[in-house]
């Protein structure tokens, strides 16, 4: 269906009185609609496991379909081998950690040593902060829980038949409570499990909960040391770097894909979007969207801050690679007049110019001002040329939206105002990523 709409757009309008502007503007927005439509449910198929041919598709935008899992897990580990991915940064802090707690267990010889560990890794978080705040309320409730179970153990005593019908009521209690209740109630009820269970295979003193103190503060401390020296402000400030890279990535691509669409200017051979790799953003993207992810979850007191918009900074580097996957080399487009043609790759070269001044995250924004298309030499051009120009447009266009939103700029100095009742498809288009 969309290879017939692409055949058949631009003939035929349903009113007379249509600009021809308009007209392709809104057939441009139906057929990325459409195009959004086939990606998402693409995109669910190969989520759910479903592995069906869907013809028209560009090999490029779904390239992972068809590769063995074997490779894919080679392109993950590759793609994160980066100090700058935050999946390497949290990889080398829980590693680095573990054997610290690990030394200093074995130093110390601490009985139940193992402890120290299993608190690296329960109350190890992202950010200096947050393990901060994870270690105080575990610290808490650790002493909470020693202090119970040292009860327990001291009018017990040795009666193991308390211990037995204690211990499945108390880990009902333990592990469907600490989950939910945070780290106080987990490391508190978790004390009183261990102690209950460690007081059935050899007879235990108070003493037992001592020692339970003991490794729960030195493996807080290590957790928290690790947490202060590895990146202590989590994705924050990788989400900045992130992006900007991202964007210096994607400038190349906006003025390639532009000339693959419309031809070049003047007598040079006409590049392909593939001629500027579209590997670099790629792997910015992923590294960004791991950042954002990880970003997201960590606790902020900078809420309703001004500033750049990471959501749509993502967006614009999907935005872009849609745009190199779907627009096609120029064929017909050859015949375009030379003032359209002009005008593309201005827009393209403005818009990668302020890409390039994005990716710097000046104040107050970059606000991108593309020139408006002259609409009066478009019935000079071919209908296929000119469909393929208005697509071009829309894609410019939506591209400037977001980045003028992502940088944390004024949308209203975005783009010159279009005539009325001819939309711009950056809402629609958004849906292809």
């Amino acid at each position: 269906m969309i290879a017939g709409f692409l055949t058949e757009r631009g003939t035929t309008s349903g009113n007379p009185g249509d600009s021809l502007h308009g007209l392709l503007r809104r057939q441009s927005t139906v057929l990325t609609v459409a195009v959004s439509t086939v990606t998402a449910r693409t995109a669910a198929a190969l989520a759910s496991g479903v592995r069906q041919s869907t013809p028209g598709l560009p090999h490029e935008q779904f390239w992972y379909a068809g590769a063995a899992p074997v490779s894919l897990w080679w392109v993950r580990v590759r793609g994160n081998l980066t100090p700058r991915s935050v999946v390497f940064q949290n990889t080398v802090r829980t590693a680095t950690g573990l054997a610290l707690a690990r030394l200093v267990a074995g130093s110390l010889d601490l009985s139940h040593g193992f402890w120290v560990l299993l608190t690296v890794l329960t109350l190890g978080r992202t950010t200096a902060g947050a393990t901060w705040s994870a270690v105080r309320s575990a610290a808490a409730g650790t002493l909470i829980g020693v202090t119970t179970a040292g009860v327990l153990l001291l009018a017990a005593g040795d009666a193991t038949a308390v211990y037995e019908y204690l211990l499945v009521p108390m880990m009902l209690v333990a592990f469907s409570v600490g989950p939910v209740g945070g780290p106080a109630w987990a490391q508190g009820l978790f004390t009183l499990v261990v102690s209950t269970a460690f007081a059935q295979i050899a007879p235990v003193t108070w003493r037992l909960a001592e020692v339970r103190l003991i490794d729960v503060l030195t493996g807080s401390a290590v957790g928290l040391a690790c947490g202060l020296l590895a990146w202590p402000s989590g994705a924050r400030a990788e989400m900045r770097r992130s992006v900007a890279e991202l964007f210096r990535a994607a400038a190349p691509v906006v003025s390639a894909t532009t000339e693959a669409a419309t031809g070049p200017v003047g007598p040079a051979t006409p590049r392909t979007a593939a001629a500027v790799s579209l590997r670099p953003t790629v792997h910015r993207l992923r590294i960004a969207e791991a950042a954002y992810a990880q970003y997201r979850t960590e606790p902020s007191s900078h809420t309703g801050e001004d500033g750049p918009d990471w959501l749509a900074a993502l967006n614009y580097g999907a935005r872009v690679l849609v745009g190199s996957y779907w627009l096609p080399p120029s064929h017909g487009a050859a015949g375009l007049p030379s003032p359209l043609l002009h005008w593309a790759h201005e827009a393209a070269t403005r818009l990668a110019s302020a890409t390039h001044e994005a990716a710097d995250l000046p104040t107050g924004g970059v606000h991108v001002r593309l020139a408006p298309l002259p609409a009066d030499i478009l019935p000079l051009a071919s209908p296929a040329a000119l469909s393929l120009l208005i697509d071009v447009e829309v894609w410019l266009y939506a591209l400037a939206t977001d980045l003028t939103a992502a940088s944390g700029a004024d949308g209203s100095a975005a783009s010159p105002p279009l005539p009325p009742g001819e939309p711009l498809t950056s809402g629609a288009a958004a849906d292809a990523r």
